[in-house]
C-alpha cells in the first residue's frame, strides 16, 4: 500500500497536510472528447474546480470559471458533479441545475455548459497517465463492454410478466408470473430512476417486446402514465429517423392506456415529451387534462404541461420523419417562468392554488 501526501498551502500561511493511502485503487481520469487538453487526473474524494481557464482552455464567457465541483470516488468508480455556474451543466442531455448534483459514471457524458465541451471518464488500475487516443480507445472499449454486460444484466431480470391494462383511481396491480429468482432493482443516481422504475413489476401497468408503461411516481392528474421503450435512447436530442416507428408504436400504446381508461369518455388526454426532460431515458407523457393532483404544486409543474415546452408526440414524429432529428429551441425553459394561465379558457391566476380552483369549475358537468 502506497501512502500520497498532498501538501496545501493556506491563507494564513499555515501548511495543511493530506494524506490517504491508495493501494490497488483506480486512478481516475477526465477526457475531453474533443482532444483541447490532456486528460485531468481527478483524486480520490478531494474536490477539483473546472471551469473556464488555461486548465481545460476553455475561453467561452457563458462558461463560468468555477463551472462545476467534481469529487471522484475511485474505489467505486463514479464522480460526483455539483454545478456552480449560471448556464446549464448537461449529464448527457439531461441539465444538471445551478446547485445541484448527479453522479457520473463511465460510458456517460458531462458538457460542462450549454452543451458543448464534452467529458468522458477512465478509471484504471494503474497509476500511468492516460495520454495517448490509443490509451483513451482501449479504456473506453473497456467501458463500453462493461456497460453492455450490464444492460444485458439487466434484460434477464426481466422475468414477469404484466396482464393487459385497466384503469382506476386507485393504484394499478399487474398479474406477475415470477422465477425463483428475484428481480434485481439496482440504485441508481436519482435522474436514472426511470430506468430503475420501469424494471419494477410493482410500477409497470403493461408490457410488450419494445416498450413498458409505468405509472408516474408523482402524477400530475388523475392519469398519468409514461411509455418508455426497452432501448436506451437518453432524450429527444439522440432521437433519430430509425426510431420513427419505435414512437409511433409508443403512441399508440399510449392511446391504448387511454382507451382502456374508464374516464376516457369525459377527460381530455394529451400524449407528448417534455423538451428538456429531467430524467434520463426518453418517455411519452400520457395525461388526462383535469390536473387534480397534490403532486402539481407549482409554476414550473404546470408550465411543463400547458406551453410548447410539452412537444405533442405527432409533432416529434413528424420532425423526425422530415429532418431527421427533433430541433429543441434554444430558450425553451424561458417557458417554464411564464404567467400561470388556464389551459382551457387561458385566463390568467395568481397563485396555485386559485388556479387549481378554477380549473374544477372547467370540470362541473
Amino acid at each position: 500500500m502506497r501512502a500520497h501526501v498532498l501538501y496545501e498551502l493556506q491563507p494564513d500561511a499555515t501548511l495543511s497536510v493530506c494524506v490517504w493511502c491508495s493501494g490497488d485503487m483506480p486512478t481516475c481520469w477526465l477526457v475531453s472528447e474533443d482532444d483541447r487538453h490532456k486528460p485531468i487526473q481527478l483524486l480520490h474524494y478531494l474536490t477539483h474546480t473546472l471551469g473556464r481557464g488555461p486548465e481545460t482552455k476553455i475561453k467561452d464567457q457563458k462558461c463560468s470559471r468555477q463551472q462545476v465541483e467534481l469529487t471522484a470516488n475511485c474505489n467505486r468508480g463514479f464522480v460526483t458533479v455539483k454545478q456552480l455556474g449560471s448556464n446549464p451543466t448537461s449529464l448527457d442531455d439531461v441539465v444538471v441545475g445551478k446547485g445541484n448534483q448527479v453522479t457520473f459514471k463511465p460510458g456517460q457524458k458531462l458538457y460542462l455548459v450549454n452543451h458543448l465541451y464534452p467529458y468522458t471518464l477512465l478509471f484504471r488500475e494503474d497509476s500511468s497517465p492516460v495520454s495517448t487516443p490509443e490509451d483513451r480507445s482501449r479504456a473506453m472499449k473497456r467501458a463500453r463492454q462493461g456497460d453492455a454486460q450490464e444492460e444485458r444484466d439487466e434484460d434477464n431480470a426481466k422475468i414477469f410478466r404484466i396482464s393487459q391494462p385497466s384503469c382506476s383511481t386507485s393504484t394499478v396491480r399487474p398479474q406477475i408470473t415470477q422465477s425463483p429468482t428475484a428481480v434485481r432493482v439496482s440504485a441508481a443516481p436519482w435522474n436514472q430512476g426511470l430506468k430503475v422504475s420501469m424494471q419494477d413489476p410493482n410500477m409497470q401497468v403493461y408490457k410488450d417486446e419494445k416498450v413498458v408503461v409505468i405509472k408516474d411516481k408523482f402524477p400530475k392528474a388523475r392519469f398519468h402514465w409514461l411509455v418508455l421503450p426497452w432501448d436506451s435512447i437518453s432524450s429527444l436530442k439522440a432521437l433519430r429517423h430509425e426510431h420513427v416507428e419505435l414512437l409511433r408504436h409508443m403512441e399508440r400504446v399510449g392511446e391504448h392506456m387511454v382507451q382502456q381508461c374508464h374516464r376516457s369518455n369525459t377527460l381530455h388526454f394529451r400524449l407528448g415529451y417534455h423538451a428538456i426532460p429531467s430524467m434520463s431515458h426518453v418517455h411519452l407523457h400520457v395525461i388526462s387534462q383535469d390536473f387534480d393532483s397534490p403532486c402539481l404544486k407549482n409554476k414550473k409543474h404546470w408550465n411543463s404541461f400547458t406551453t410548447e415546452y410539452f412537444i405533442q408526440s405527432q409533432d416529434v414524429i413528424v420532425m423526425l420523419e422530415r429532418d431527421g432529428h427533433v430541433k429543441v429551441k434554444d430558450d425553451v425553459s424561458e417557458l417554464l417562468k411564464l404567467p400561470l394561465r388556464c389551459h382551457v379558457c387561458h385566463k390568467e391566476q395568481g397563485t396555485m392554488p386559485k388556479l387549481k380552483e378554477h380549473i374544477r369549475l372547467h370540470l362541473l358537468p
